[in-house]
This record gives C-alpha cells, sequence and structure tokens, in this order.
C-alpha cells in the first residue's frame, strides 16, 4: 500500500470538513429537536475528533520538512502546530460532549439540550482552533513552499502558459 508522502496534507482536510459540519450539525440541533440529528452531530464530531488526532501525528511525523526551510518557516510552523494541538484537543472534548448529548436524549432531554448548548458552544471553539491552525499550515505551503516538491521527469511540475 502506497501512503502518500507527505502524509499529513493527504489526512488534515478531513477532520477540517467533518470539524466544520459538526459545528453547523450542533448549531442546528439547538434548534431543530428530535434524537437523529444530536446522534448524527455526534457522529460527525467524533470522527472529526478521530482525524484530528490522525492529523496531528501525521503533522509530527512530517515535521522535518519544515525544519528545512529556514528560521521564518519555523516560527510560523511553530504556530502551526500549537493551534493543531488545540485543535485537536478541542476536537476531542466536543466530541466528549456531543457524545453525552446523544446517548442522553431518551432518559434526559433537558440534560441533553443543555448538553448540545455546551457541545455547540465547543463546537464553534473548535472550528476556530482548526481554522487558526488551517491559516498557518497554509502559509507554511504557500509561502514558505513546505511540503512542495519540485518536479520529476516522471511527474513534471506545471507550466504557466502551457
Amino acid at each position: 500500500m502506497n501512503l502518500p508522502d507527505p502524509l499529513h496534507p493527504a489526512i488534515v482536510h478531513f477532520p477540517i470538513a467533518f470539524l466544520l459540519l459538526g459545528t453547523v450539525m450542533a448549531l442546528c440541533s439547538l434548534f431543530v429537536s428530535g434524537a437523529g440529528l444530536r446522534r448524527m452531530t455526534a457522529v460527525v464530531l467524533v470522527l472529526a475528533a478521530l482525524g484530528a488526532a490522525a492529523a496531528s501525528w501525521s503533522g509530527e511525523e512530517d515535521e522535518h520538512a519544515a525544519e528545512s526551510a529556514g528560521p521564518a518557516a519555523e516560527q510560523v510552523f511553530e504556530e502551526h502546530e500549537e493551534w493543531g494541538e488545540r485543535a485537536r484537543n478541542a476536537a476531542i472534548v466536543t466530541a466528549l460532549a456531543a457524545a453525552l448529548a446523544a446517548l442522553t436524549i431518551s432518559r434526559s432531554p433537558r440534560f441533553s439540550k443543555t448538553t448540545m448548548a455546551v457541545t455547540a458552544a465547543l463546537s464553534l471553539v473548535s472550528s476556530w482552533c482548526v481554522i487558526r491552525a488551517a491559516h498557518y499550515g497554509g502559509e507554511l505551503v504557500y509561502r514558505h513552499g513546505v511540503g512542495v516538491k519540485a518536479g520529476t521527469e516522471e511527474n513534471p511540475a506545471p507550466h504557466d502558459g502551457d
């Protein structure tokens, strides 16, 4: 099985999408009653947390790419790493709150609704963290060229104007 190299960019987009989708779902679940939406929100946010853990791990594995890009990139990398860890931790806490809200809806609807409100607030914090991490990740790639490989004969770099 061939894994992408670097692995981090291939993984990181999934938790970003799941976390942002889960945030929208958590906010919607405050206004739409029913167990189905809360359970699906919990599933999406658990997937986001698992993906965030995988993205954090893969980022540590690919750290060597930023080290060779110079001191300016190293500073941006530190910010990216810190925000990524915050996003991962916030996503895990958010997923736990969402799971609690989903598991308690039939036994304690009032507690579930309160827990879902907490989940919505936590998901907004998680989304902010992931947006900041993504900002610094984009800066690493587009401003400092981290992770960008030059073309080879087998896979040439794109040409302007062709």
